[in-house]
């Protein structure tokens, strides 16, 4: 079993830094891949009601036999759903689906500031945590213009924070907003999609450590600080994801990494402005992987 090392979240939760990912993954092909991932030795599985896969999460975590506290998992509110009547449902929904009496950890998926529901629908998940059906509570893809509004407007501050971070692509700014107010930060993409693993930078590490180029961008996650959620179908890459604990990078690599960042190197939506409902039909039309 790899030894994974852990983040703390507070109050006494805490997260595996490195998870497996499941964005995209369609559902027909959700339970076998998340069986896959919980053999080869992952621990923390990261999926979305806007995924349309919660249902293969819970069959994967009922048929692996590990029971709630030997498996962190995450889900995350639909953009449909924000709003002070329609988060309870959802979560609930998702908690079905899932098979779990409480989850680990609970997000808000995208603020959609155009919508300017999501401090309402913090002070539901606020609620939530405190009557003990959600461990910890986050958001995901929040600039910190958003997390300010949050704190200044309901005084409960996220646990969490999941963005878009890699290594051409590695958002300065929204994690010192985070570190400054204590917020745990969670990379999705954390490969960049695997379109950064042919940087030059990251070959010539990845040759003189007889590692891969995969295996030193998340080596980087970790000595930052960061968890990190890769996402992968084939079980030898789940393996290589996981293995991340046998070597360290110097300074001077992590200086080359950190040098890699580009605005021009986002490859998902701007928190800004991105405000997709997330329904069943707009994810088919988006051909994230909907059967």
């Amino acid at each position: 079993m790899p030894q994974v090392p852990r983040i703390q979240l507070g109050d006494g939760v805490t997260i595996p830094q490195v998870g497996f990912g499941t964005f995209q993954i369609p559902p027909a092909d959700t339970q076998r891949a998340v069986e896959e991932a919980l053999w080869i030795g992952y621990r923390h599985i990261d999926t979305a009601a806007g995924y349309y896969n919660e249902a293969g999460v819970g069959a994967a975590l009922r048929a692996s036999g590990l029971g709630e506290g030997e498996v962190f998992v995450t889900t995350k509110l639909r953009n449909a759903d924000q709003g002070s009547e329609s988060v309870r449902e959802a979560f609930e929904a998702s908690r079905e689906a899932l098979g779990r009496e409480v989850l680990d950890l609970y997000l808000i998926h995208w603020p959609v500031p155009a919508r300017d529901l999501y401090v309402e629908s913090w002070r539901v998940l606020a609620d939530l945590a405190e009557q003990g059906a959600v461990r910890a509570i986050g958001v995901s893809n929040f600039l910190p213009e958003h997390l300010e509004r949050l704190v200044v407007e309901t005084g409960v501050t996220p646990a969490l924070n999941q963005v878009e971070i890699h290594p051409t692509f590695s958002q300065p700014e929204v994690r010192r907003a985070c570190l400054r107010r204590g917020i745990a930060v969670e990379a999705y993409s954390p490969l960049g999609q695997g379109s950064d693993l042919q940087a030059p930078t990251l070959t010539a590490i990845a040759a003189r450590l007889g590692v891969t180029p995969a295996q030193v961008v998340l080596r980087w996650h970790i000595q930052s600080g960061r968890i990190v959620i890769p996402k992968s179908v084939h079980p030898r890459r789940m393996r290589e994801n996981l293995t991340v604990t046998g070597f360290a990078l110097d300074s001077e690599d992590m200086s080359a990494i950190d040098a890699l960042d580009t605005a021009a190197g986002r490859l998902g939506g701007d928190p800004a402005t991105f405000a997709f409902p997330q329904t069943l039909e707009d994810a088919a039309a988006r051909g994230e992987g909907v059967d």
